[in-house]
């Protein structure tokens, strides 16, 4: 029901910047919140960002400031811009989709295949 593709993770040099693309497809009513999350070497999935339907805007406390979540309605794309990158910041990025439990929904939560962002020290 829900397809998200991310793009744009690279190697980039601490303090750089990036921009991520997810480009998403599906039922509209199953993506009522958008956003990334990332899992560095070893460690678990985090939440990094997230845009519900409504326009309301959460970042974790770690990228506050930095990055920046947005989406291009026609395009159906959301966006991570990514600036001031530091080494902790290498993760695979994942784009998410949460359905609210909408019961049209196949599933809960959709997952994107993650998009390796590299930050060089």
């Amino acid at each position: 029901q829900v397809q998200l593709v991310e793009s744009g993770g690279g190697l980039v040099q601490a303090g750089g910047s990036l921009r991520l693309s997810c480009v998403a497809s599906g039922e509209p009513i199953c993506m009522s919140v958008m956003g990334w999350y990332r899992q560095g070497p070893g460690k678990e999935r985090e939440f990094v960002a997230s845009m519900t339907s409504g326009g309301s805007i959460y970042y974790a406390d770690s990228v506050k400031g930095r990055f920046t979540i947005s989406k291009d309605i026609a395009k159906k794309t959301v966006y991570l811009e990514m600036s001031s990158l530091k080494p902790e910041d290498t993760a695979v990025y994942y784009c998410h989709a949460d359905s609210g439990g909408h019961p049209s929904c196949y599933e809960y939560y959709y997952w994107g295949q993650g998009t390796q962002v590299t930050v060089s020290s």
